[in-house]
């Protein structure tokens, strides 16, 4: 999408009505300020609508690379249109949880399109007695299950990225693609 000129809008502010009384009547100062016009009202239209341009809802398309950018999302011009919305939308709220099992499943939701299952801890251990011995050390390995929805696919190497990206330095992430979501038995 273009915010250069587009035919027939008008502009809001014709800059030939606002010359002085003497230009009034004179064709060629009509005829030229009109394509004055022409060149200014898209730059109105984009001020006078400014505030949907930074409403990832409602910006055009091709302004949701620049929004991401800003609020530091993923951005991908090959999702859908409305995936690329809601994970701009969704970003500062996604940042407050990365390194964490919401974050990741969020994450891979909003990124990929795909249902996931976060196991393990990652190695974090704690007592709730004050004074006490701390517990046996857990297993350092997080095991992530992946899951597409129905009739879609589940890409090794995007969802790999993804997992990388969320998950805490510290802690080692397994990768499981399931063909469709975990059963019982297959835990």
């Amino acid at each position: 999408m273009s915010r250069a000129a587009i035919p027939g809008l008008p502009s809001p502010h014709p800059i030939g009505a606002q010359l002085p009384a003497l230009y009034a009547d004179d064709d060629f100062a009509q005829r030229f300020t009109a394509g004055l016009d022409t060149v200014l009202a898209p730059v109105f239209a984009t001020l006078d609508n400014l505030s949907a341009y930074f409403d990832p809802r409602v910006a055009p398309a091709d302004f949701l690379a620049w929004l991401a950018s800003w609020v530091g999302a993923a951005d991908d011009p090959e999702w859908p249109v409305e995936r690329r919305r809601e994970t701009v939308a969704r970003a500062v709220e996604l940042h407050r949880w990365s390194g964490t099992r919401r974050g990741l499943v969020e994450a891979l939701r909003l990124a990929l399109g795909v249902h996931a299952e976060v196991v393990g801890d990652g190695g974090a251990v704690w007592s709730s007695t004050p004074g006490a011995d701390l517990p046996p050390e857990p297993p350092a390995e997080v095991l992530v299950r992946v899951w597409p929805d129905r009739g879609g696919r589940a890409d090794p190497a995007r969802v790999h990225t993804v997992v990388r990206a969320m998950c805490p330095v510290h802690t080692v992430c397994r990768v499981e693609i399931l063909p469709g979501p975990p059963t019982d038995e297959g835990r």
